[in-house]
């Protein structure tokens, strides 16, 4: 008896209720976007390689992850307007949708005015090649480059809600073809500056974070013209109770988000300062490499988050537990993809950047840990960022970033394990969450969450 392929994924795809079905397409629609994605990505680094070099790269690296800090200061706002539009669809209640959006495009849009204001008064007194570990000479190209890439993150930290609006609407395809659509044009960008300049540190910068603001610019004027026309921000919408109500859910996931800034670019920072520049360029590879397993993983849990807001506001207990099973399941064979992935890296290492940058094996096998701490934490996280009840990832959070920088150097140095030691320091850091997470979930599907594990 023969097997119809096409007939059968798409009985797959379609099988279940309404949510299930929704999330089954999404997942579709993210595994081939960001597939896309991960191919532009890894396309880039040895375009970029070719049109800097490697000390070159490891400064444009270190500079723009350090300046994305810009990105979580919305205060979490982004995230409280997911779980709130998310709530308010699942109640049927678009006006209320709206004031959320509007509500929060009015505080982000204070914040950036403000941060623009603060940057440009102290930026000419910051000393980059310092901070970059940078040549002297390179100190008034470093801070008209760091002018320029932060006045495009902060303008993308604005436009960038119109993405959290589709990933809460659980329209999760749609917001990656966004990251597509930024990742595409940035590679053409980069491949024609490789055939017009040579090694423009600054032109390659202003272009590149220039298109990450322009992109999701474009996509709010349309959708806020066609498909949420109806919710589209207005001054009349904005509501002061709103914003409280926002903020207060958001100030938590603020906090998370600094601390996650913390926990990942002090990492370049501490190996800069400590190895220098062309380690950057060494354990960014093996960041990306692995990030290819992380980014599949993920993939599977970006639809889950509003989608168990959703359940969760319904009371459909049994779909969610149902759901978590399935991606502890896809969680083993997750683990059988890093196994591959760490057997085969010295030669994929080689084809994609060539013998000059030699990856040493305690790097690619802290990555492959960061990926399963990170991976195995998160299918619970997802459903605890659904329900809002964050406080107690909060506090491992802000623990978890006091911890990481002063281990990160005591494995690195004292341990003597180079760049490695970083990534293995953050892994030790991360862990309790595996454990912790989980315990919680339990708790508030049975109703026995109580004190700091159901706020």
């Amino acid at each position: 008896m023969s097997l119809n392929i096409p007939r059968y994924i798409a009985e797959r795809l379609f099988a279940g209720g309404e949510r299930s079905r929704r999330t089954k397409r999404n997942i579709v629609a993210l595994f081939f976007l960001r597939g896309t994605s991960i191919l532009i990505s890894l396309l880039l680094v040895p375009l970029t390689l070719s049109y800097l070099n490697p000390a070159g790269y490891g400064i444009w690296i270190t500079l723009s992850s350090t300046i994305s800090w810009v990105g979580m200061m919305d205060i979490g706002l982004g995230n409280g307007l997911r779980n709130e539009f998310a709530r308010a669809l699942a109640l049927g209640d678009r006006e209320s949708a709206r004031i959320s959006i509007s509500t929060t495009y009015a505080c982000v849009g204070g914040i950036v005015l403000a941060l623009l204001v603060l940057f440009f008064v102290a930026n000419p007194f910051l000393p980059w090649t310092s901070i970059l570990n940078a040549p002297p000479e390179m100190e008034g190209e470093l801070t008209r480059l760091a002018a320029s890439v932060f006045v495009f993150f902060c303008l993308r930290l604005l436009f960038g809600l119109v993405g959290t609006v589709l990933l809460a609407d659980q329209k999760s395809g749609f917001s990656a073809l966004l990251e597509v659509l930024n990742s595409g044009i940035a590679l053409g960008v980069v491949f024609v500056l490789t055939r017009v300049s040579h090694g423009s540190l600054f032109l390659l910068g202003f272009l590149v974070s220039m298109i990450a603001a322009a992109v999701p610019l474009a996509a709010n004027l349309f959708l806020f013209r066609t498909r949420y026309r109806d919710l589209a921000p207005s001054i009349h919408f904005v509501r002061r109770d709103r914003a409280r109500k926002l903020v207060s859910l958001g100030i938590q996931f603020f906090i998370l988000q600094i601390s996650g800034v913390v926990i990942f670019t002090s990492a370049n920072l501490i190996i800069i300062q400590l190895f220098g520049s062309a380690e950057v360029t060494r354990y960014n590879i093996a960041f990306k490499y692995y990030g290819v397993a992380l980014m599949g993983f993920t993939v599977l849990l970006t639809p889950f988050w509003s989608a168990y807001t959703e359940a969760y506001t319904r009371a459909d207990f049994r779909w969610i537990t149902m759901t978590t099973r399935k991606l502890m399941v896809s969680f083993g064979g997750l683990v059988c993809v890093l196994i591959a992935m760490t057997f085969a890296a010295p030669r994929l290492y080689l084809f994609w950047v060539g013998p000059d940058i030699r990856i040493p094996t305690l790097l690619s096998l802290s990555m492959a840990a960061y990926v399963l701490v990170v991976a195995w934490s998160s299918i619970f996280a997802y459903f605890i960022n659904g329900t809002g009840k964050i406080r107690l990832q909060l506090w491992v959070a802000v623990l978890t970033a006091l911890a990481v920088v002063s281990l990160g150097i005591l494995f690195s140095t004292s341990m003597h394990l180079g760049p490695a030691g970083v990534m293995i320091a953050i892994c030790v850091s991360l862990s309790p969450g595996c454990v912790l997470w989980p315990i919680q979930m339990r708790k508030i599907l049975s109703g026995r969450a109580t004190g700091i594990w159901s706020r």
